[in-house]
């Protein structure tokens, strides 16, 4: 079997890591979330539910890739002495398939409204963008090649290896992500009135705290940084020795926060210069903000086209990078599980999740059977329910389990501390943190996802 490689320097492992994080999730829900719930005080409970799980959790992940160097689902079977916790792996590697399937359709429209405002198409009144997009995102061919044309794009990448392929794709798409951010944010913060926009996402109410709002902001801790998926654990097996895991976590943690507010600041002030309150998901980015664009620079329509391409093109890059971790998952998993070539491996995960892809994209509209396929949601939908609803909570509850009461001691302390050679000082703490405090965390999601517990 070919060497399956590593990441070459530390700013890589940083860049990459981050990506796999950083995605649209940070763009279209933790803005929306911080406004909502009580702007800087909610970021201020997000940083302690970071705290208490983001990173801890991060950490459990990075020790068991990095300790076995291979995929996913070998990574927890080399583990595991006996009992099924070998399961986890390859639970991993099936919900990173099907959220690359759909995930895969939202990026695909990203790339169309970049097509679109290159050429124009979307300058219109909210009613024209509104039925722009019903238009587009129920027709058969159009979103199912967009979906496509992603998930090559994707390939095209993961199928150059770790080092020319993943790695030199992070060192240019987070930079650039970050440079067109700014940009974007300059733009925004720079119209009229925008300070209501950013008085919206950092003034402090406490009086809008509650239980509620701690457990969104634990939701966003957990899902924003990718736990459960296997990607950290995938791309952990490509760290050398002397990467501090503990470091590493913090760094990723708080660089995907920082480009969540970012995006806060580039969606909000330009939203508020014309007395539009944005909501979430992808009616934000697709119905809200295309007509936010329209509006702002009505005077200017140049200007408007050029900063409408810019953020579809941020939106791409921010979607890619989080592609290529979850490909790499199942990519790694075939080639080295099934010993052929990595090009053979990576052409069957594109193949699977262009399957999934391509069911996903005809769910919204385009073929009834999809689109009322359980209980009147669509076939993306119900994807999107079971792995975010059942398989990343349980994939990250029993990963602390596992990590915490069944890996031998000595390994868990030996990765933590590259063996010693780093100061143990925080171990005791991130230990019992991912022994008792993550498990309880995890379990009160997964509970509140399914509408066991109403909070």
């Amino acid at each position: 079997m070919e060497n399956r490689g590593s990441f070459a320097t530390k700013i890589g492992v940083i860049l990459a890591t981050a990506g796999s994080a950083v995605g649209l999730g940070n763009i279209w829900r933790f803005p929306y979330m911080t406004g909502q719930n009580g702007g800087a005080a909610f970021i201020a409970v997000y940083f302690v539910c970071i705290l208490l799980l983001g990173i801890p959790g991060v950490i459990a992940e990075f020790v068991i890739g990095r300790h076995s160097g291979t995929n996913a689902a070998r990574a927890y079977r080399n583990l595991s002495l006996k009992g099924p916790w070998g399961l986890i792996g390859y639970m991993g590697v099936f919900t990173s398939m099907i959220i690359l399937g759909f995930y895969a359709v939202i990026a695909g429209w990203c790339l169309q409204y970049l097509f679109a405002s290159l050429t124009a198409k979307i300058n219109g009144d909210a009613v024209y963008v509104q039925q722009y997009f019903k238009e587009f995102s129920s027709n058969p061919i159009e979103p199912t090649c967009w979906t496509i044309c992603f998930i090559l794009l994707t390939h095209f990448v993961v199928v150059r290896g770790v080092r020319n392929g993943i790695e030199k794709a992070s060192n240019i798409l987070m930079p650039t992500l970050f440079v067109l951010l700014v940009i974007i944010v300059i733009a925004s913060c720079s119209l009229p009135n925008a300070s209501k926009g950013i008085e919206f996402l950092f003034q402090v109410d406490w009086s809008k705290l509650s239980s509620s709002v701690f457990f969104d902001a634990l939701g966003q801790a957990f899902f924003s940084l990718s736990l459960g998926t296997a990607c950290l654990c995938t791309y952990a097996s490509y760290f050398n020795r002397q990467t501090n895991l503990a470091k590493s976590a913090v760094v990723i943690a708080l660089i995907d926060s920082f480009i969540a507010i970012l995006a806060g600041l580039m969606i909000f002030p330009a939203a508020f210069s014309i007395g539009v309150n944005p909501d979430s998901g992808p009616s934000l980015i697709f119905i809200t903000l295309p007509n936010v664009f329209y509006q702002v620079f009505s005077g200017v329509p140049v200007l408007g086209n050029i900063i409408s391409v810019l953020f579809y093109f941020l939106l791409s890059l921010a979607a890619l990078t989080s592609t290529i971790s979850m490909h790499e998952i199942g990519t790694a998993f075939f080639y080295e599980e099934l010993k052929i070539p990595r090009k053979q491996g990576a052409c069957i995960e594109t193949a699977v999740c262009m399957v999934i892809g391509i069911l996903c994209s005809l769910s919204f509209g385009a073929n009834q059977f999809l689109t009322e396929f359980i209980a009147n949601k669509s076939f993306l939908d119900c994807c999107d329910y079971l792995t975010s609803n059942i398989l990343l909570p349980l994939g990250s509850f029993f990963t602390c389990i596992f990590l915490g009461w069944f890996v031998s001691k000595k390994i868990v302390k030996d990765e933590f501390t590259n063996w010693g050679t780093l100061k143990s000082t925080f171990y005791g703490i991130w230990i019992f943190t991912v022994r008792f405090i993550c498990p309880v965390l995890i379990a009160l999601i997964f509970l509140r996802q399914l509408g066991i517990i109403k909070i």
